[in-house]
């Protein structure tokens, strides 16, 4: 299964970054760049253990839609949301937030199973894992600027 393990470092608490994290409205403002928006679930505030949202967003040029549950939650430590209906085989996002220093350590986790197969592979090696990587990038900097900012 491919793996993509991102970390950011934001000068703010673990509880500050864990409540923007899993926050919809924020998650929509921070994926601008595939016109995010959550259509269904938990589509406003902040979303808790055992809740799903679907969110509705574009890429590789189509309109794509994801339902992840958060299926572990320990505030400010940790949460993890999983696929439940998408255009992935499995889909699992572990968020992480250590105390540092300066602020957060938040670690992003995410671990995927495309589907057909030999095919799936071949694109997540082409194009999939650096889209991912992209995509938490470009969001993490923008909730890094959103929590600095505070």
């Amino acid at each position: 299964m491919p793996q993509i393990i991102l970390e950011t470092q934001i000068n703010a608490t673990a509880e500050t970054c864990f409540d923007l994290m899993r926050d919809i409205r924020i998650h929509t403002e921070t994926t601008g760049q595939t016109d995010e928006r959550a259509v269904a679930g938990v589509t406003d505030g902040m979303i808790g253990l055992g809740q799903t949202v679907t969110f509705e967003g574009t890429h590789f040029g189509m309109r794509q839609r994801l339902t992840v549950k958060v299926v572990e939650f320990d505030r400010p430590r940790l949460f993890v949301d999983e696929m439940t209906e998408g255009n992935f085989k499995s889909f699992k996002h572990i968020h992480e937030f250590f105390p540092t220093e300066h602020g957060t350590l938040m670690k992003d986790t995410l671990i995927w199973t495309s589907p057909f197969g030999i095919i799936g592979r071949i694109v997540d090696g082409l194009l999939l894992k650096n889209h991912l990587n992209k995509l938490v990038s470009e969001r993490n900097a923008k909730l890094k600027e959103i929590a600095e900012n505070q």
